[in-house]
C-alpha cells in the first residue's frame, strides 16, 4: 500500500498565514530538493519564501525579497537556501546558462518563483506549490510532490500542520 500523500491543499486567510505555511515547509526542507512556485503577481510567493527562510533558520528572514532583478538570492540557515526568480528570463536555456544545476547539493534547497516558465529545467524530484488568490488577502495553496525528496518533505510538512 502506498502511504505517500499525492497532494495537499491549504487555505490562507492572510499574509501572516501564508508566511506561517512557509515556516512549516522551511522546517521540512530536504537537502538537494527544489520547490517550484506558481502563481500570478501578488499571489504571495515572496511572502511564502520569507516563511520558508524563517523555518529553515535563516537569521534575517524578514529581509527576504524577490530576486526579480538579481535573479538569485542566497540565505544561510539549516540548509543553504537559493531563492530564484525567473520572471525576467526568456526560458529554461537562460536558467541553465546561469549554472542553475550547481545549486542542487545535499546541503541546499532551491525555491524558484515562476517555476512553470522553466518546468523542463527543474529536477524531476521537485515540490510544486501553486498559490492562487481567492480574495484580497486569501489564498489557496496546492502542494504537489514529484519524487522521493518532495514526498518526504511534504509528509513532514503535513504532519507539522495537521
Amino acid at each position: 500500500m502506498n502511504t505517500q500523500r499525492s497532494a495537499l491543499n491549504r487555505e490562507s486567510r492572510s499574509p501572516t498565514e501564508t508566511f506561517d505555511l512557509g515556516v512549516g515547509l522551511g522546517r521540512s526542507l530536504v537537502g538537494g530538493m527544489s520547490i517550484g512556485l506558481i502563481g500570478p503577481l501578488g499571489a504571495g510567493k515572496t511572502q511564502f519564501v520569507k516563511g520558508i527562510a524563517s523555518g529553515n533558520a535563516a537569521p534575517d528572514s524578514v529581509r527576504v525579497t524577490s530576486p526579480t532583478f538579481t535573479l538569485v538570492q542566497e540565505y544561510a540557515g539549516r540548509l543553504h537556501l537559493y531563492h530564484v526568480d525567473v520572471y525576467r528570463l526568456g526560458g529554461s536555456a537562460e536558467l541553465v546558462a546561469l549554472g542553475f544545476d550547481e545549486f542542487f547539493t545535499s546541503d541546499a534547497a532551491v525555491v524558484i518563483e515562476w517555476a512553470d516558465r522553466v518546468r523542463d529545467a527543474l529536477p524531476l524530484d521537485s515540490l510544486w506549490v501553486e498559490l492562487r488568490p481567492t480574495g484580497e488577502t486569501t489564498r489557496h495553496l496546492s502542494f504537489e510532490p514529484c519524487g522521493n525528496s518532495a514526498h518526504t518533505c511534504l509528509e513532514a510538512f503535513a504532519r507539522s500542520i495537521d
